[in-house]
């Protein structure tokens, strides 16, 4: 089976796996082996268990929905990130969530300066005014 795992930032996971187990918060745990019939469900918080062979790898999803149909896996998330055991994954997430955020903050203190600024160079030159 090809599964593909994209988000926004891009692709961040296509190989070819012998099984998947599926672990949703909202929808329980399942697992997905070759000629499965077509599934579609979401993933609110949960993770993805992904089987290739002697090989084993997390990826913890946020916000996602999986799609199966003629042994080709869709996973489309908010944000998503691989590792080699659920806790690993789950905490590479969280800190690039944290990362995001900060830089966030940092945008937005940069964005209201130049907006204060933009201000006082209009009232100082007086543009707007008839």
């Amino acid at each position: 089976m090809d599964i593909t795992i994209v988000t926004p930032d891009g692709e961040l996971y296509k190989e070819t796996v012998n099984s998947i187990i599926v672990s949703s918060s909202n929808n329980g745990n399942y697992e997905i082996l070759p000629d499965h019939l077509p599934i579609v469900s979401t993933i609110d918080t949960g993770y993805i268990k992904l089987c290739q062979n002697d090989l084993v790898y997390f990826v913890v999803v946020i916000n996602g929905i999986v799609e199966n149909r003629n042994n080709q896996i869709r996973v489309i998330a908010q944000d998503a990130y691989i590792g080699k055991s659920k806790d690993q994954a789950m905490e590479n997430l969280e800190q690039i969530r944290k990362d995001r955020i900060n830089e966030n903050k940092k945008r937005n203190i940069e964005l209201a300066k130049a907006e204060k600024e933009l201000q006082k160079q209009i009232k100082q030159t007086g543009a707007g005014s008839l």
